[in-house]
């Protein structure tokens, strides 16, 4: 990849797991009824035919690593789990209130934090706490993140007993410099005991996630951590660019300087290597930043355009609803976002009022829909196109005059009222999804909002 066109793109961007970005909502005009009220009616038009998601957010963890920007509290304390599971079934028992039928589960993700932290017979409890409210779809999508170092057996059958048959290991790096930087130890054998483990049982995705740009991190080691990958062969890979946002307040990144990170020319080559030796191994790239085996749900579903991305990331289901529970989770009604507050004590006040823990959100505009279907066109499918009228909007030809200088780098083309993303232009999406927001092109921050796009 050219070198002059890493340094022309490389600019602070959004991930596009939402539209508008969270630092673009309408915080002054959201309020809790009206997001409500976009709740509800979604529901009803959605809930018999395809159902809702659930993300829920636990966010314990034993130990700090220092490359996470996830929301999280560090403790050893394992007494902490029964409170926290009791106010997440309060927080869902007033969801459930809300809506005016019995909510059918189609897919559910675990994230974190550890959600592994938490012991088996407590998961259990939180999951029997939430289909006791609820029918379970015919069809349905369960995973869940686990760390390789505590994902015990009893996990993994248990969650495999409730119908999740997907889970995903943060790997990152397997080279023990880099793993001290970031202060994620984790030796092959434990990713491999988990990796099997969850294979024995009947797990049918086993998902690793890699990360390129972390501090001391060598393109060899990119060829290591991918060699011992291929050992075991899940079957989908995240392979994403470490996103450095040490300016976000209760993020863990530091321990490291800005120097000790490899540059962006750097990071691309460690990129382009990966990608090749990943498809050398038979993974097919799907979307941006993922990658996965033909045998793969998430394959599968690129393959039928029926790839879709929400605050979980890419899923292989798309549901309108995704209600998300515990601190800082983000609940998606497709016309409005709603995130809860940030620290568990606050959480824990809010529902104790018999309120649910909101603190903002955005309800959509008719422009903001048409932007995002823009952006999920081009975040899942690599093209989208403006030839019904639903599609189109006043600014749309000053957003294709905007793009005429990445088509005549090669990484776009236009065709008939449509535009698609050129191989070219794969490791660009984000550039290209940029132009169509038009929150951001008519109010640049002054200051950092954004990782870096390259």
């Amino acid at each position: 990849m050219s070198t002059s066109l890493i340094q022309k793109y490389n600019v602070p961007g959004p991930r596009y797991t939402s539209y508008p970005t969270v630092p673009y909502w309408n915080e002054a005009a959201f309020t809790v009824e009206k997001y409500e009220d976009t709740l509800k009616k979604t529901f009803l038009e959605s809930n018999s035919e395809e159902g809702i998601s659930i993300y829920i957010h636990l966010p314990f963890c034993e130990s700090l690593c220092t490359f996470c920007g996830c929301n999280k509290r560090i403790t050893k304390r394992h007494e902490v789990e029964s409170p926290y599971i009791a106010a997440v079934l309060e927080e869902w028992d007033m969801y459930v209130n809300l809506l005016e039928e019995k909510p059918v589960i189609k897919e559910i993700h675990l994230g974190g934090g550890t959600p592994t932290f938490f012991s088996p017979e407590n998961l259990k409890i939180l999951l029997d706490g939430l289909f006791e409210k609820a029918v379970r779809a015919e069809e349905t999508d369960f995973s869940f993140e686990g760390h390789p170092n505590n994902t015990k057996q009893e996990h993994l059958q248990l969650l495999y007993d409730l119908g999740f048959k997907r889970v995903s290991y943060g790997v990152q790096d397997y080279n023990f410099e880099v793993q001290r930087a970031i202060h994620r130890f984790q030796p092959f054998v434990n990713v491999k005991n988990a990796t099997e483990g969850a294979r024995e049982i009947g797990y049918t995705s086993v998902g690793h996630d890699l990360i390129f740009g972390l501090p001391f991190q060598t393109v060899d080691h990119i060829r290591e951590t991918i060699a011992k990958t291929k050992e075991l062969m899940p079957d989908r890979i995240a392979f994403y660019s470490y996103a450095h946002v040490p300016w976000i307040k209760g993020n863990g990144q530091r321990g490291f300087k800005e120097e000790d990170l490899p540059s962006a020319n750097v990071k691309r080559e460690m990129y382009e290597v990966g990608k090749q030796l990943l498809a050398e191994a038979g993974y097919v790239e799907v979307g941006m930043d993922h990658f996965a085996l033909k045998t793969d749900s998430l394959y599968k579903a690129m393959e039928n355009n029926k790839l879709h991305r929400n605050f979980m990331g890419y899923t292989s289901s798309k549901t309108k609803v995704m209600i998300g529970l515990g601190v800082s989770a983000i609940s998606d009604s497709w016309s409005g976002f709603a995130q809860n507050v940030k620290t568990i004590e606050e959480y824990y006040e809010i529902l104790e009022k018999g309120e649910l823990p909101l603190y903002r959100g955005h309800i959509l505009t008719a422009e903001d829909e048409k932007l995002r279907q823009h952006i999920l066109n081009l975040m899942c499918n690599l093209e989208t196109s403006w030839k019904e009228d639903e599609m189109k909007f006043p600014e749309l030809p000053e957003v294709l005059i905007s793009l005429k200088e990445m088509e005549a780098d090669g990484l776009l083309e236009f065709g008939d009222e449509k535009l698609i993303v050129k191989e070219s232009g794969r490791p660009f999406v984000r550039n290209i999804c940029m132009a169509f927001d038009l929150l951001l092109q008519r109010s640049k921050p002054e200051t950092r909002l954004f990782s870096m796009t390259v």
